[in-house]
This record gives structure tokens, C-alpha cells and sequence, in this order.
């Protein structure tokens, strides 16, 4: 297992495009981080540069305490020393599992002794030691995928680097998978990057999720930092499906724009350092933040009001969307909690909420 640090990474693309800007990243010995990011925020292009597909603009990247790239020179990704799982599994269909397993280690010049030990023991510890003699098309998607992982773990790698490697299961096979990788390199000290798409996988697994968006790190934190203080209304809503909403922080309290939104002083857990005027800012309401009230048609005036145009059962709870004067609010209800059915009129009880100052839209007038 070794060091990966990345400094001032940028990389733009031959049509201009800018893939990474201003990465600084360093990932511990034996870490499991996890990039995530809509489509086209930069994880890929910043884990393709990590595996040496890709030769930075600009920056350095080490690996194991060795540079592998900087403005003046460029290490191969064959010389890195690296283990990769794709998407796609990858697994040469005329080789046996042994076979494909024992590659690396033949390319390495391992001896024949030592090579079967080896790869007898990572067959076992991925499973798969009673098809060693199958050729893959006897496997199942999620054997293949264990073949391919066995694969790029049996030489020993300074680090494992995985491009939704997981992505391509069904669940619950992706699940299973999940935990047999976790452990996997846990067991073996791995340090690892993994590329998802998934969040509730990239939560999951991680020690660390790096969040990008516009080929930056947004936010770099452990998964329940993430949850519980996103450093952007980006983060939120990308993160935890939150509401955005914007109005104006002054004098302490929160203004939404549209008067409608009631939320009670003490919901705001997080908001801008107190200026001489107001800020503009946008307000973040995860689903799970929210409670709902049956509405009776009395009561209090300052109440948000809305309703309920969606029900969805899970295992665990009710995904319930709500609709009101200034958009949609999404509803998580644990078991034992109040499910309304569609069309219900309910009330709209924000229990925590953050506040971020937005510097696009800020105003130096007070709030009117």
C-alpha cells in the first residue's frame, strides 16, 4: 500500500475543454476514498490521471513517496504498479480464472511455485477457488467481477483503483459485492479510489468521499461530515436530494423569497458569518429534515402548506414529494412516522436547515 498525493493537478482536454482544476488530494496508506460527481464533474478524468491514462497539464502526482508525472516528466500506467477494475469486467474469455488471475504475476516473471500459492490464495479470499478451472463464460456477472478484482489484487499493488467497478450488478448482488470489497481491503491494507456514481455505495464504503463538481473538489470529508455539514447548497442537494431555496440572511434570521416558507429560527443549524447588511444565500432542506402534518384547515396562519403529489414504499421508510406554493420539497418518513397518501393536504414542518452565503447573488441593501 503506499501514499497517493496529487498538487496542483489541472488537465485540459485537446479541445479545450478543462477536465481538472486546482486538485490537491492526498490519500493515506490503506484509505478507501470514493469521487463522486454528476457527469462531467471531473472524477474519471481525475482517476484516469491517478492510473497514468491521462498526463496532466499541469501539477505533480505521487505515488508511493515516486513521482509518476509533473510539467517536465511522465511515468506510463504500466510502470505504476497500480491494480484497476473496470465497469466492464474485462476477463480474457479463452483463459481459465486461474489463468486470468495469474497474469500480472507472469508478466512479473513470478516463479511457478510461488505464483500458484498466490494465486490459490486470492481465489480464496474472493470465493472462487472452486472455479479456478472454469473459463468465464461459466460465471455468473458478479464471479466475473471478483475474477477481474483478483486480478488486479494478486500482485500486491500500491493501490487499488476502481471505475464503477460495481456499477454494471443487479442488487442485491452489488450489495454483497459491496461488503466483499470493503473487507477485501480492509484485510489487505489496500489504499483505494473508487469511482461511483452510486451514493448510497459511495457513502458506504468510503473512509473519505471526495465530492467534484466543474473538475474541482467541492467538499472532501468522511461520509457522516458529508451528511450532516455539506459544505455547499451543491453538495446537499447532490449528496442528500435536499431543497435549495433562496432568500436573504440578516440580523441573524433567514428571509426566503417567497413569504410562504415559514421555518422557525431555531431549524437553522449552519448559515453566513453576521455582516453590517444582508447577503443573499440559498437554504438547504434535506428529506429527512422535514415532518409533515395532517392539515385540518385551521390553525396557525404562519404554517407551509403544501401537497402530497407522490408516495413510494421502500424497505426502510416512505420517499414522499410535496408540493407547495415555491416548488417541491422531497419527504423522507422513517417506519412509524405519518404517511399521507396523494393528494393530502399537509402541513410542512422544517426541523433543520443550512444556510450558505452565495457570493453570485449578493446584495449590499437591506433585506426589504
Amino acid at each position: 500500500m503506499a501514499k497517493l498525493q496529487l498538487t496542483d493537478v489541472h488537465h485540459v482536454y485537446p479541445n479545450g475543454h478543462r477536465g481538472l482544476r486546482d486538485i490537491n488530494l492526498s490519500v493515506e496508506p490503506g484509505e478507501f476514498i470514493t469521487l463522486v460527481g454528476p457527469s462531467g464533474s471531473g472524477k474519471t478524468t481525475l482517476l484516469r490521471t491517478i492510473a497514468g491514462f491521462l498526463q496532466p497539464s499541469h501539477g505533480m502526482v505521487d505515488i508511493g513517496g515516486t513521482r509518476v508525472a509533473d510539467d517536465k516528466s511522465w511515468v506510463g500506467p504500466e510502470r505504476r504498479d497500480l491494480g484497476m477494475v473496470f465497469q466492464e469486467h474485462a476477463v480474457w474469455p479463452h483463459l481459465t480464472v486461474f489463468q486470468n488471475v495469474a497474469y500480472p504475476l507472469q508478466r512479473k516473471r513470478v516463479a511457478k511455485t510461488a505464483m500458484t500459492r498466490q494465486v490459490a490464495d486470492v481465489l480464496e479470499e474472493v470465493g472462487l477457488s472452486e472455479h479456478a478451472q472454469q473459463k468465464p463464460a461459466a460465471l455468473s456477472g458478479g464471479q466475473r467481477q471478483r475474477v477481474a478484482l483478483a486480478r488486479a489484487i494478486v500482485s500486491k499493488p500500491q493501490a487499488l483503483l476502481l471505475d464503477e467497478a460495481l456499477s454494471a450488478l443487479d442488487e442485491p448482488l452489488r450489495a454483497r459485492l459491496r461488503q466483499q470489497l470493503r473487507r477485501l481491503t480492509q484485510d489487505e491494507g489496500l489504499t483505494t479510489v473508487h469511482v461511483t456514481h452510486d451514493r448510497t455505495e459511495a457513502l458506504a464504503l468510503a473512509d473519505r468521499v471526495v465530492v467534484l463538481n466543474g473538475g474541482r473538489i467541492v467538499q472532501d470529508a468522511p461520509p457522516a461530515e458529508i451528511l450532516a455539514n455539506p459544505a455547499n447548497s451543491f453538495v446537499a442537494a447532490f449528496m442528500s436530494d435536499a431543497a435549495v431555496l433562496q432568500g436573504s440572511w440578516a440580523a441573524g434570521r433567514f428571509y426566503p423569497d417567497n413569504r410562504n416558507l415559514h421555518i422557525a429560527d431555531d431549524a437553522v443549524v449552519s448559515h453566513p458569518e453576521e455582516q453590517t447588511s444582508a447577503v443573499r444565500c440559498r437554504t438547504t432542506v434535506a428529506p429527512e429534515d422535514i415532518r409533515l402534518e395532517t392539515f385540518r384547515g385551521n390553525g396557525p396562519a404562519d404554517r407551509t402548506v403544501g401537497t402530497v403529489t407522490s408516495v413510494l414504499a421502500g424497505r426502510f421508510g416512505t420517499e414522499i414529494s410535496v408540493d407547495w406554493d415555491g416548488g417541491t420539497f422531497a419527504v423522507y418518513a422513517p417506519v412509524g412516522a405519518l404517511v399521507p397518501k396523494t393528494s393530502d393536504r399537509v402541513v410542512i414542518h422544517i426541523d433543520r436547515m443550512h444556510v450558505f452565503e452565495d457570493s453570485a447573488l449578493t446584495t449590499h441593501g437591506a433585506y426589504a
